[in-house]
């Protein structure tokens, strides 16, 4: 929900503009987007509407700000200035340009003419956008200086995949700026903060990670299978996810394709029939045979019940078809370890 703010900007712009002179004014008009169609030009627009270079336009801008600054008119708007100045102390003294606007106002146009305050006042510190953070706005250098330090210290301090819940996020970073004053110490604007990050994102079920991880920058059937199988904790049918992804993202997601996906991406381990497991969860590929093997050569000799037990911890398969593999002489052998007691199976070498 927007912030309802004091002062009516379309009024106060008219005042501080007012004395400006025509060519000044239709160039800060429409670089602000202060227009009716609150689409702000770029200087090579407006130089070809001109007929000037867009150095020239840049110079009138510049030119135009100063004498806004300058002006009485500007003055007698203080009350404007220290009003969004406490208002943005009370949303963290330091927020994303996106985020800070879309707080004030939802309308285009109205957010254009606070934009232009920001520019205008010495109280806001303008911060570009770079590899690391969005566009920012700060009132207070002491918090952005701390706010910044410790979002890259949160960042150095995830692993690649990790993924963490919101709250336990948070609470990092309120662990990060403890130094800070306990006014901006709280979940709301540390959420707002952490929004700053560009290398730190949240994924559509409200983890955060890594922005780089397909675990938080979905693309596509594959990651939100991923994503919800994760979620679910253990073995599903091709077709449960086909439906989870569907409900929980709202996205379309068609069996056929999603079962695809599952197929081509090594994350997903077939463990039954139309049943994957996450790879992560310490499930292997191959077919029964393989699994079989794989447990020959890490423990030795088996009894059957000790390999039917370990295979049906890593497949979702009915016990006979175990046996079944394990009468292939070709692959198996039995070895008699006494009258009366239990054969045990090892690994015969042949076969591969």
């Amino acid at each position: 929900m927007a912030t309802i703010v004091t002062f009516k900007p379309k009024q106060v712009t008219k005042r501080m503009l007012s004395h400006l002179p025509d060519r000044a004014y239709e160039v800060i008009t429409n670089r602000f987007g202060l227009t009716d169609d609150a689409q702000r030009k770029t200087l090579e627009a407006i130089g070809q509407k001109y007929g000037i270079t867009r150095e020239r336009v840049r110079q009138i801008e510049n030119a135009a700000l100063a004498l806004i600054r300058k002006s009485q008119a500007f003055k007698d708007e203080k009350a404007v200035f220290e009003e969004l100045k406490k208002l943005m102390h009370t949303l963290g003294a330091i927020v994303s340009e996106q985020d800070l606007l879309n707080h004030l106002s939802k309308d285009k146009l109205t957010q254009n003419h606070i934009h232009l305050y920001l520019t205008l006042g010495d109280e806001f510190t303008k911060h570009k956008e770079d590899d690391v953070f969005k566009t920012r706005w700060s009132v207070d250098d002491d918090v952005s200086e701390e706010v910044h330090k410790s979002l890259r210290k949160l960042f150095e301090n995830l692993s690649d995949d990790e993924l963490v819940p919101e709250a336990e996020l948070v609470a990092r970073f309120l662990d990060e700026v403890k130094d800070l004053s306990e006014q901006y110490k709280n979940e709301e604007i540390a959420k707002r903060w952490l929004s700053m990050s560009k290398t730190i994102s949240r994924n559509p079920l409200g983890e955060w990670g890594k922005s780089t991880s397909s675990s938080i920058k979905t693309r596509g059937v594959k990651d939100y299978a991923f994503l919800m199988m994760r979620k679910h904790g253990s073995p599903m049918h091709f077709r449960e996810v086909a439906k989870a992804v569907a409900s929980t993202f709202d996205k379309k997601c068609h069996t056929a394709t999603c079962h695809n996906e599952l197929i081509k991406d090594p994350r997903f381990v077939l463990v039954g029939r139309g049943i994957y497991a996450l790879s992560e969860w310490g499930y292997k590929s191959g077919v029964v045979r393989d699994v079989i093997k794989e447990l020959l050569k890490k423990n030795g000799p088996l009894s059957k019940e000790d390999i039917v037990d370990q295979v049906m911890k890593e497949r979702y398969l009915k016990k006979n078809t175990i046996l079944v593999n394990l009468q292939n002489s070709k692959y198996f052998k039995k070895n008699k370890t006494g009258t009366g007691q239990t054969s045990a199976c090892s690994f015969s070498g042949s076969g591969g």
